[in-house]
């Protein structure tokens, strides 16, 4: 029997630019949590951020933020992980040197950002409606650091800005692209899969009992790791590898498990 589903968010749950879920989903994933199957959001993104978009069903699931780094249940950490701090700095230095770049680093409490791009802050702020600072030096910032990210939205994507990174610091730190101008970097122990598997222990299930949904290579481990595995079809190319199915629509296969409950 099904026990869990987890969903990636951008570009899976949530299409075409969407923001957050729209009725007929949260609708699904409340009949999903009436059913005893418990959801899941997987996502790059902040845990606040995240626990905004999904309103009258927010605390009826659990989430995977930050790529796996925080994991939260009931505004608990189940786990928490965090980036050498050192290392964080000589990657944000050296993205100086990409025009483009504008570089976000998440902690705990809050989202930091020393980019100058208008443009940048506004989608972030106003759009993805993160809860962001804008500082002078990210040298100033004193917490942990949980996930960095880097985005170019000039129209290269992530042709360009991940081969930059990665030459200089493919060795030291596991880079990710996550969506079409966004490369995340993340210790090489955490990934959504493994927060997902600590998670779903947790909560008290096996991992064999649910299905993942993914479009990037953020999610590949987490799509390996469940017991059945959705990549959408307009997915990065190759991560169609590692699930087991492809779907148009994960609102459409969460129809389809209700309806053979």
């Amino acid at each position: 029997m099904i026990k869990y589903i987890a969903s990636d968010l951008d570009g899976t749950l949530l299409q075409n630019g969407a923001q957050k879920p729209d009725n007929e989903t949260l609708e699904l994933i409340r009949r999903l949590t009436e059913a005893g199957i418990h959801f899941i959001a997987a996502s790059g993104r902040q845990y606040i951020n995240m626990y905004r978009m999904f309103g009258p069903v927010q605390d009826m699931i659990s989430y995977v933020s930050e790529n796996g780094a925080l994991v939260m249940d009931q505004h608990k950490a189940v786990t928490k992980g965090s980036l050498d701090r050192d290392l964080v700095l000589r990657i944000t230095e050296y993205a100086k040197g990409y025009p483009a770049c504008n570089c976000q680093l998440s902690c705990e409490s809050y989202c930091y950002t020393d980019s100058k791009d208008p443009f940048y802050i506004k989608h972030m702020t106003d759009v993805v409606q993160y809860d962001m600072a804008v500082v002078d030096n990210l040298a100033d910032i004193k917490e942990p650091f949980l996930k960095l990210a880097m985005c170019d939205f000039s129209g290269k994507g992530t042709s360009a800005i991940e081969p930059f990174f990665r030459k200089e610091f493919g060795d030291e730190i596991k880079i990710v692209t996550s969506g079409n101008e966004w490369i995340d970097f993340v210790a090489p122990d955490i990934n959504k899969g493994t927060a997902l598997e600590k998670l779903v222990h947790y909560l008290g299930f096996d991992m064999s009992e649910g299905i993942a949904f993914g479009d990037q290579f953020n999610d590949i481990e987490m799509l390996q790791m469940a017991g059945d595995s959705y990549a959408l079809s307009g997915c990065a190319p190759g991560v169609e590898a590692y699930a087991n199915h492809m779907t148009d629509s994960v609102q459409e296969v969460l129809k389809k498990v209700l309806a053979e409950l």
